[in-house]
């Protein structure tokens, strides 16, 4: 099973060397890590156990001033490899990497009490004992110079790595970038620990929080070429088209969609020191350390609104630091509205995510809240929401439907986006764009006598138009065959529409054609009136208008040939 372990511990306590010793790999690799003999840059070898096993190895800088560059190589290590100099014992190094280690929850792992053949008996016991006080842990006195102990720690470090699981290997592939580099004829090379998922030739990801989407050419596991590589172990892989310049140390290799970038987290905080409302620190995500705001919302929770954007997941950890380790958090929302809501924090923390959801979201947005598919919600489509916001939108829209016009007893369909696979749920009608109650039908109400008056009006006027502009009275006495509307908000009674198109017909049927002029001679009416009823012609498709005339349309002509 592949497990990473990370080393911790003061400068100068024998990291490296201890590493060297183990693995026959010197970590420091850089030039002038070689010339002051001291850890500057995440160091990485292959560590052979006992009975053919292997851990992936990173070793970390002890020095104050790196403690950023401890966090990056322990944010993703399953195990520790605690180093305590036998004559020294415990520093402040020690004591900060440690409370890094508990942060992150990192709880299995083995002590390396180093230096041991450059003490007496009782100086070495002394520093074995305080080893137990620091840490619930096997400890292990070695000597990197003379190789005493070595077998004992790897045998030690076997026991641990048996009961310890990779972290997370259920999620959708996600590997934080810790070096990036070029190589001849290669290209642009990333290296990082996979924190989940796998990675294999010809993987299409997205380089985040850029959005950049890449293709995997090769992946290799410690300089060997695997076909694919499961979470947990260290991984170097290669990126055709892209270039060096565009991925460093605190991006994240993902699967397409899977996790959100973000400018805020949500965390569940534990802090060493009072963290006050509105302090500005350094946050640490996977390889990442971002400028943070820290906005409080109560005693246990935080929100981290962050200078740069992250990907980050449910459950992933957070450190904190100022001028140093200030305390540390699990994300509880990666992606959260901006408004601090303690109850929102304590629902999601417990794992009640659907009592957080009441409008409509879209189910993915939810994904980085929860192992599986969401319970006790209502779901439409992509949308998922409450049964209780269900029951609240019928009731306003029966409530918009009590109130409407009894002519078009309809109301609008919500034009949100979800609108489209949430309606049908309802117990309503939709009808081309409105929503109506089952059966409802259009009614004239109290304005029968308003209608009966206009009607009466339009009979006196014969075919000269009145103005009836667009009340939906008279939308609903047209739809009920009580008039006809004409262009700009006129309408004429069916009787006078009837005589004027009996008119045209039988123009049309003796000469073949009508004009404007000759149309309004043979209704009687004005100019303006004559135009109005030969466009509704048009429009009802009898007549077609070529130049200023007009000529029947084939089934117009057709319908008033008499039988032969």
């Amino acid at each position: 099973m592949p497990l990473t372990v990370g080393t911790a511990g003061h400068i100068d306590h024998g990291k490296t060397w201890l590493v060297r010793a183990l693995t026959g790999k010197d970590t420091d690799r850089l030039p002038e890590e070689q010339r002051r003999g001291i850890s500057i840059d995440l160091g990485y070898a292959p560590l052979e156990l006992p009975g053919g096993g292997r851990l992936s190895l990173v070793d970390v800088p002890g020095h104050e001033r790196l403690v950023r560059t401890m966090v990056a190589g322990a944010t993703g290590i399953d195990l520790f490899l605690l180093v305590l100099d036998a004559g020294e014992g415990a520093r402040p190094q020690t004591h900060e990497h440690l409370a890094i280690l508990r942060l992150l929850e990192i709880e299995r792992g083995v002590v390396a009490v180093t230096k041991a053949d450059a003490v007496d008996d009782e100086t070495l016991e002394l520093a074995l004992d305080e080893a137990h006080e620091l840490v619930r842990a096997e400890a292990v006195a070695v000597s990197a110079k003379t190789g005493a102990g070595l077998d004992e720690l790897r045998a030690a470090l076997a026991r641990a790595a048996e009961g310890a699981t990779p972290k997370r290997t259920e999620r959708a592939t996600r590997l934080w970038v810790d070096r990036s580099f070029s190589l001849r004829g290669i290209g642009t090379v990333v290296t990082g620990t996979l924190w989940s998922g796998s990675i294999g030739e010809g993987d299409e990801l997205r380089l985040e929080p850029a959005g950049r989407r890449v293709r995997v050419r090769s992946v290799q596991v410690h300089d060997r070429e695997v076909a694919r590589a499961e979470a947990g172990q260290r991984v170097a892989v290669s990126l055709p088209g892209l270039e060096r310049r565009e991925v460093r140390r605190g991006d994240a290799l993902v699967a397409p969609g899977a996790y959100p970038v973000s400018y805020r987290l949500d965390v569940a905080l534990d802090e060493l020191e009072p963290i006050r409302d509105g302090t500005r620190l350094l946050a640490h995500l996977g390889t990442a350390h971002v400028s943070t705001r820290v906005v409080r919302a109560g005693e246990r929770w935080a929100q981290l609104r962050l200078a740069s954007p992250v990907v980050a997941a449910r459950g992933d950890h957070v450190i904190v630091r100022g001028e140093t380790t200030l305390g540390g958090g699990v994300v509880l929302d990666p992606s959260p509205p901006r408004h601090r809501d303690p109850r929102r924090m304590v629902l999601i923390e417990s794992g009640d995510v659907a009592a957080t959801v009441h409008a409509p979201v879209l189910t993915d947005s939810l994904r980085h809240l929860l192992d599986g598919e969401p319970e006790g919600l209502r779901h439409a489509g992509p949308w998922a929401f409450s049964q209780a916001w269900l029951a609240e939108l019928e009731r306003a829209l029966r409530e918009q439907l009590a109130g409407a016009d009894p002519l078009d007893p309809g109301v609008p369909v919500p034009a949100e986006r979800w609108a489209s696979d949430v309606v049908p749920l309802l117990p309503l009608e939709r009808r081309g764009s409105k929503l109506y109650l089952p059966g409802a039908v259009a009614s004239l109400g109290a304005r029968e006598e308003e209608a009966s008056a206009l009607e009466r009006e339009l009979a006196g006027a014969g075919t000269r138009a009145t103005k009836v502009g667009e009340d939906p009275l008279a939308r609903h006495l047209e739809a009920t065959g009580r008039l006809v509307r004409l262009g700009d908000g006129y309408a004429i009674g069916v009787d006078a529409y009837k005589s004027a198109k009996n008119l045209l017909l039988a123009e049309c049927g003796s000469a073949g054609e009508i004009t404007l002029a000759r149309f309004r001679d043979l209704a009687g009416t004005g100019r303006r009136d004559a135009q109005l009823l030969l466009e509704r012609f048009d429009a009802d498709g009898l007549t077609r208008r070529v130049g200023d005339r007009r000529v029947l349309r084939r089934a117009a002509r057709d319908a008033t040939r008499s039988p032969s």
